[in-house]
């Protein structure tokens, strides 16, 4: 392999992370145009959100364990073509349900995508300090890609239209199709786990019922059969479990992980994280647009104050942690997103200029030095033969929190509109956001202490590490 191959591979890896994060921040910026195309509801709206963020976080694990053991170029082309052929169905759709099942089948073949070019990464950089370096990369994209979301998507919408938003993934899945098939080798897994389909079909229903319950409760009622029936059957999936993992051999999630406080803790803040971040994007992107009136494009300049903060913290947060571990950066990321629900919720933030701009600055910079610390508290939670599993349980808990906070939040707003305006509707939800980066502040204390690394060290032995000790991701230099 050449000194410029690996290069190579790393870019056209970082290509379909940024095809399927640009995607999810710049529908963001469509919504309100959805609605008043297609005069859709607020649970309309959540679900081309959330169809997309259940099946991905459904389906990441599946696919990594399907790519180390049928191989991982194949499995990447195969996402890429499913990927590419979706976004001309959501482009073409004629109505918003269309949309939401080309929505979906987009996750499909977006869940092939990032676990599989992270497994072709490690494989390509076997140097640990390359590797950082390849990771690091690969992170800053995820800050691009936020970056460049909104503005992006609030150009095309305003100059093109939303279908537009579809059409910009078809050239560069074809490229990257084109230059995976000339340039990324074939690889898997010396020993791949087995298929766990009895354990991915709990999970899909799990997922999927407990985000259905909550997105349709405010149309249905509570007590209504429609959503009584996936609630239970959520809460059934998730009680059958734990159970069955446990008798595997290899299951699709090893249960016994989370006897890690580290590891727990890094899947609490992920959720919560991304809880914050999918309410933020939800709430904003109607408010400055249906109350304030703006332009899709003046909505996606407004909010890039928030993602460039996250662009800019990003890499000084992988920095922070590779010097002092991922305690600092989640003790200032708590509080900084917590001040920002708190200034929308009890000070109305939304109403000045000013308040609105330092709301976005503070959620940016909060966000931007959570992402880094996540993955690297749940690698080092775990043995090193399972440290890769940790990080595709990580990133499943990304995609889980994006879901349960569009549904959540949505589902909040959606109850107090009938009776107020937009920002006392919103206040509640407001809260719902500080919480979570309370949570994110008090779980990042709790577990990332020395009573947690003695958890992580014990859970290491119990899982039968060779030499039990915990993983210890690289330094990022």
């Amino acid at each position: 392999m050449t000194r410029r191959r690996p290069a190579l591979i790393l870019a056209i890896c970082c290509m379909s992370l940024l095809l399927v994060s640009l995607d999810t921040t710049a529908v963001n910026v469509a919504l309100p145009t959805l609605r008043e195309e297609f005069d859709a509801s607020v649970s309309g709206l959540q679900w081309t959100i959330d169809g997309y963020a259940v099946v991905l976080a459904s389906f990441l694990i599946l696919s990594g364990s399907t790519g180390d053991r049928v191989g991982r170029r194949r499995t990447f082309r195969t996402g890429l073509v499913v990927f590419t052929l979706a976004s001309v169905l959501c482009s073409l759709a004629p109505g918003l349900g269309w949309l939401i099942a080309a929505r979906v089948l987009q996750a499909v073949g977006g869940s092939m995508l990032n676990p599989v070019a992270m497994s072709i990464i490690t494989n390509t950089f076997t140097e640990p300090r390359e590797r950082a370096r390849a990771i690091g990369v690969w992170g800053g994209v995820v800050g691009i890609s936020m970056a460049a979301g909104p503005l992006v998507g609030g150009l095309l919408v305003e100059s093109v239209g939303w279908r537009s938003i579809f059409w910009i993934n078809v050239p560069v899945g074809l490229l990257a199709l084109a230059l995976t098939a000339r340039f990324v080798p074939e690889s898997r897994a010396p020993h791949p786990r087995r298929p766990d389909p009895v354990g991915q079909g709990l999970v899909i229903v799990f997922l999927g019922g407990l985000t259905f319950a909550i997105i349709e409760a405010p149309d249905e009622g509570l007590g209504s059969p429609l959503i009584l029936v996936p609630l239970a059957a959520a809460l059934s999936a998730l009680a059958a479990f734990v159970p069955y993992e446990l008798r595997r051999r290899e299951p699709l999630i090893d249960p016994r992980f989370f006897r890690s406080a580290p590891f727990t803790g890094a899947t609490l803040i992920a959720v919560s994280a991304f809880a914050a971040l999918a309410g933020f994007l939800f709430l904003n992107t109607l408010y400055l647009q249906e109350v304030r009136g703006y332009s899709p494009l003046e909505a996606g300049l407004w909010m890039l104050p928030m993602a460039a903060m996250t662009m800019v913290c990003a890499p000084l947060s992988g920095r922070l942690v590779g010097s002092y571990g991922p305690r600092p950066p989640l003790l200032v990321a708590g509080p900084l997103m917590a001040a920002t629900g708190v200034l929308f919720a009890a000070f109305t933030a939304e109403t000045s200029n000013a308040g609105l701009l330092v709301s976005y600055i503070l959620f940016g910079i909060g966000f931007g030095l959570v992402n880094a610390p996540i993955t690297n508290t749940a690698v080092s939670g775990m043995p090193v033969a399972q440290a890769g599993v940790a990080a595709a349980v990580a990133s499943t808990s990304r995609q889980t929190g994006n879901a349960l906070g569009v549904a959540v939040i949505g589902a909040v707003l959606a109850s107090g509109l009938g009776g107020g305006s937009f920002t006392d509707a919103a206040r509640p939800a407001w809260w719902i956001v500080t919480g979570c980066g309370l949570t994110v502040l008090a779980t990042g204390a709790l577990t990332t202490g020395r009573w947690a690394r003695t958890t992580a060290a014990r859970t290491a032995a119990l899982l039968g590490s060779a030499d039990a000790r915990p993983a210890t991701p690289a330094k990022v230099p």
